[in-house]
């Protein structure tokens, strides 16, 4: 599975009563894909999983693997990753958060979780979330493991282990950014693409970031990476997914910019920010 360009890792819409919208999910996904979205995640930590009951999950997951686009899920144990329905092609899935387990830790439980696995894993690597900083040579070492396609890279800042692991991304394994303020920049040091949240607003022109940092077009690309950057720093002002709903909601495209405790909706000016990002001309 080719694993370039901009993924979309979906939030879960709900109602006005607190369920679940999955009409409203369906044609969401159907738009962003036509927008130019490489692919969709289902279950990230976009999706809000953690506050979905096991029977939601269920429904997220057979509806979007019936779309026909390209799937990953978000799955993070040998349970999850066996219950995965037909039609996912690969599994987003966390380094360890908490434990702290070390790098060797890190490489046994992916190494144990790809034997037992139906699809491949995209390694989920957010030190500043999980705890657990790796070494580029580990995120090689992660790389090389049989059944592993993939890395969402997170690391908060551009540091000496990204310019390693960018300047000789490993053969096989695509580097995707997973911090979107970053993402012009990661594509200019070869990353493949990204799992991004921020696209789910002004997907075709993440689409068109891609396209042309991977068709060596810097002089398109870095302003439109710059102004990309700005809309990607107002969608993550206040706590993922909130500021997305919000956007989402004031557009028309979700019926409610609702979110499933602990996360709180996104204030009002905090939404306000966006909109010169996607109606105003700060985009053209």
């Amino acid at each position: 599975m080719r694993m370039n360009g901009v993924w979309v890792p979906m939030i879960t819409p709900f109602d006005d009563g607190g369920e679940v919208a999955l009409p409203v999910l369906e044609r969401l996904a159907v738009d962003l894909l036509e927008a130019g979205a490489a692919g969709l995640v289902a279950l990230g930590t976009t999706g809000e999983p953690a506050s979905l009951s096991d029977a939601e999950r269920r429904k997220v997951l057979d509806l979007t693997s019936q779309i026909g686009a390209p799937l990953i899920a978000g799955a993070n144990t040998v349970a999850q990753l066996r219950e995965l329905p037909g039609g996912v092609a690969a599994a987003l899935t966390l380094v360890p958060p908490f434990l702290r387990p070390g790098e060797d830790g890190v490489v046994a439980h992916f190494e144990a979780l790809a034997a037992a696995s139906p699809v491949p894993l995209v390694v989920y690597h957010v030190p500043y979330r999980s705890g657990q900083a790796l070494t580029a040579g580990a995120l090689r070492r992660l790389a090389a493991i049989d059944g592993v396609i993939g890395v969402k890279y997170a690391p908060g800042a551009l540091d000496a282990q990204a310019m390693d692991l960018l300047a000789d991304p490993p053969p096989g394994c695509a580097v995707l950014c997973g911090d979107d303020v970053l993402l012009s920049p990661m594509l200019a040091l070869g990353a493949a693409g990204a799992i991004a949240a921020s696209a789910h607003l002004a997907t075709a022109s993440f689409a068109e970031l891609a396209s042309l940092w991977q068709a060596g077009d810097a002089t398109r690309a870095r302003p439109l990476g710059h102004r990309l950057a700005r809309l990607s720093a107002a969608l993550f002002a206040e706590p993922n997914p909130s500021v997305i709903k919000g956007a989402l909601h004031a557009a028309g495209r979700i019926p409610t910019p609702d979110v499933r405790l602990p996360l709180l909706a996104a204030r009002t000016s905090t939404v306000d920010e966006v909109a010169p990002y996607l109606y105003g001309s700060l985009l053209e």
